[in-house]
């Protein structure tokens, strides 16, 4: 039996309105919370929740939110992180799309905890019509009291904002983002001081992707203790995962924590199959800055253990047969797929994203992305694949902001791999259509 919480009221007709996202029980949790919680209560259920950070890091959320600086003298911010601009990703649109009172409702809650008095929620520039939706949301909410001065009687006050980003991938990064949201140019920051200490305008900041606070109304209603039971060990919840590629039922499907990865490719309620009757050939399970990996280690770990939808296990084996869940980008390539073009093409996102603070990722990205053409379109030369991957090694660990990882992982992994379709590009370049 499938067991949702994101999506539970998903299809619920005019579930984008207060008036039928309250009928359901839509913000619940925030009476619960300001009139029978103290902040310290909600940070303690979000820790025993187990909830992890849905934005592709993992990090503990409860944690992140117990680093906040209580000392400092400077206002609390949350910033709900929709910059979503990770290729093969698409969840936090839907949710933002489609039932938007869920996270204003996890914001809420949220901002109480951290005893934030200012929220924003930085949208990505390609997400415009949405913006719209989240205003209009915004508004009702204002409206009806759970926004504004005194929310219900209480003496608590919080004000939410939005806040379109210009569509730079750099600034999913949190530090990135509160540059641009201080009017600056959208570089990543040094750390520490870490948000929680020195974020937003100087004051302590919490930054959470869309997903991690669609979850707190939840958590507060039920308590983290219920949240932990779905999911499997450490991996607690569920999560929503962005399946497209060469798959029959491309979408955003919410899984529970531990199911298979063979279960969700092949039966029909999820990815039904491969498209065409064709065979899997890869995957790119997290977001296109994880490490692809290959159909039978996709399957299962390098120990013959099925491999599962939990932090633990696509990470079993390291980078060396394993990979991360990451912001849960489902990325499915056929037997026909070429390795080395849908590889270039990666180089090219990161390479023009590449902020150019760093000169391992400046450089790097861009010699990446230049070796990869020439090996794609008939012009390579055998040394070039030690020399992707001699690249790929100096630009990983190596930068600011882990934007340097992202473009080092798909090409060290895909020739880790697949090292073969390399080859033959570069000793037979008529036989890959060149």
């Amino acid at each position: 039996m499938e067991r949702k919480i994101l999506l539970k009221n998903i299809a619920v007709p005019g579930i984008r309105t207060f008036e039928v996202f309250r009928s359901t029980g839509g913000y619940r949790s925030v009476e619960k919370a300001l009139k029978a919680m103290s902040p310290d209560e909600v940070v303690e259920e979000v820790k025993k929740s187990g909830l992890r950070g849905r934005g592709g890091a993992g990090f503990p959320a409860g944690m992140k939110w117990g680093f906040i600086d209580k000392k400092s003298d400077k206002p609390r911010y949350l910033i709900c992180n929709a910059d979503e601009s990770e290729p093969g990703t698409f969840k936090d649109r839907y949710l933002m799309e489609k039932i938007p009172h869920l996270l204003i409702e996890g914001m809420i809650c949220s901002c109480y905890a951290l005893g934030a008095k200012t929220g924003y929620i930085y949208v990505r520039g390609e997400y415009k019509y949405i913006i719209g939706i989240l205003n209009e949301a915004i508004r009702e909410a204002y409206a009806n009291g759970f926004l504004g001065n005194n929310i219900l009687g209480s003496s608590y006050s919080l004000d939410i904002h939005v806040h379109s980003g210009a569509g730079a991938y750099i600034c999913g990064e949190e530090t990135a983002m509160i540059e641009s949201l201080e009017g600056k140019r959208g570089n990543p920051r040094i750390k520490p001081p870490f948000p929680a200490v020195v974020g937003l305008y100087g004051g302590p900041t919490v930054v959470n992707n869309v997903e991690t606070l669609a979850n707190i109304g939840f958590i507060v209603n039920n308590g983290g203790t219920e949240y932990a039971r779905y999911g499997s060990g450490k991996s607690t919840g569920t999560k929503l995962i962005s399946a497209c590629g060469n798959i029959n039922n491309p979408g955003v499907y919410e899984i529970e924590l531990g199911l298979s990865v063979r279960e969700f490719l092949f039966e029909p309620q999820y990815c039904g199959g491969i498209k065409n009757n064709k065979k899997l050939k890869a995957v790119i399970a997290g977001g296109s800055s994880v490490p692809i990996l290959p159909a039978n280690l996709i399957l299962q770990t390098a120990s013959g253990e099925e491999r599962l939808f939990t932090y633990e296990s696509l990470a079993d084996g390291g980078f060396v047969s394993g990979t991360m869940l990451g912001s849960g980008g489902f990325i499915v390539y056929d037997e026909d797929a070429c390795i080395v073009r849908n590889t270039w093409n990666l180089s090219r996102f990161y390479h023009h994203e590449s902020c150019g603070q760093c000169s391992p990722c400046r450089e790097g990205t861009g010699w990446m992305e230049n070796v990869l053409h020439r090996i794609e379109h008939g012009q390579g030369r055998t040394k070039d694949i030690d020399l992707l991957v001699s690249i790929a090694a100096k630009i990983e660990g190596n930068t600011i902001c882990p934007l340097g990882d992202a473009a080092a992982w798909p090409v060290a992994s895909a020739i880790r791999h697949f090292r073969h379709e390399f080859e033959e590009h570069v000793l037979h370049p008529e036989r890959c259509g060149h």
